[in-house]
């Protein structure tokens, strides 16, 4: 049996994600679900980041940030996919 390929997506997340522990929550939960990639703050309030791993659990991962941590607010998620990368770990960009 073989696997799918890797998915990879890019998504922004607006609301109250900043200064309520959504970029470590993130990577708690990417890495949780077995994703690499990355997550960062903007400068315009939102937060960024990029999922690539297996089809479905970056699906899950899409619906997690729907909700976000405890003290987070979400008001919108887009995604969109782009080529995948590889990679082995999930990481906090500056």
């Amino acid at each position: 049996m073989t696997s799918a390929p890797a998915r990879r997506v890019r998504v922004v997340v607006r609301g109250r994600v900043q200064g309520v522990g959504f970029r470590f929550w993130t990577t708690d939960t990417a890495y949780s679900a077995g994703l690499s990639g990355w997550v960062r703050n903007r400068d315009d309030g939102a937060v960024e980041a990029e999922l690539e791993g297996a089809p479905d659990a970056v699906d899950g991962v899409l619906a997690a940030l729907r909700q976000g941590p405890p003290l987070a607010h979400v008001t919108a998620v887009h995604a969109v996919d782009v080529p995948a990368r590889g990679g082995s770990a999930f990481v906090i960009e500056r």
